[in-house]
């Protein structure tokens, strides 16, 4: 996963495919009731996502060394 920031409220994000289809996988489980639970390999999978997620998201939100502040 890697996110760029494009604008104060926009961003950019690449996936891996697998990554996008556990998101799909979630959502369409979600919207489709959600009984059950799902299996462990989903949820790990879940968190990895949710890791990587936070991991790019504190990346970008460094303050940039290069850039000078008014």
């Amino acid at each position: 996963m890697h996110l760029e920031r494009i604008r104060p409220t926009k961003y950019r994000i690449t996936l891996h495919s697998y990554e996008l289809a556990a998101l799909i996988s979630a959502a369409r489980w979600i919207t489709d009731g959600a009984e059950g639970e799902l299996t462990r390999e989903a949820t790990e999978q879940l968190k990895d996502i949710l890791t990587a997620y936070d991991t790019e998201l504190k990346r970008i939100n460094k303050p940039d060394p290069n850039e000078q502040s008014t």
